[in-house]
């Protein structure tokens, strides 16, 4: 069964992508993804850009509103996300729980089957 493992990060640490913290920050994301590959669960995923960089469309009738910024204004910034393929809910919770996010969130989500 595959899962979005939906990872949230505080402004803080998603500051420390481009900060003097940057080797230690990639370096745990890498130690994660590189365990998700050994165990052979990863399915996809990717990291995102920095919500500076998002953009909101909204329609409405024949109408498109685009406004700088991300959709949400959180606590908590979209800081990209893994696909899983494992047995069941239960495993992939308990790779969410290794997630290196430090005072953040990692949302499981199943996949629809299409």
């Amino acid at each position: 069964m595959k899962f979005a493992l939906i990872i949230y990060e505080t402004p803080s640490q998603l500051a420390k992508r481009s900060s003097p913290d940057a080797p230690a920050y990639w370096a745990a994301w890498s130690a994660y993804n590189e365990a998700m590959k050994s165990a052979g669960i990863a399915a996809g995923g990717a990291g995102l850009q920095p919500p500076s960089t998002a953009t909101t469309v909204r329609v409405t009738g024949d109408a498109r509103h685009v406004q700088d910024g991300p959709y949400a204004d959180t606590k908590e910034q979209l800081g990209g996300f893994f696909i899983v393929d494992v047995p069941d809910h239960d495993v992939a919770n308990q790779w969410a729980a290794r997630a290196p996010v430090h005072g953040g969130v990692v949302e499981v989500r199943p996949l629809m089957t299409m």
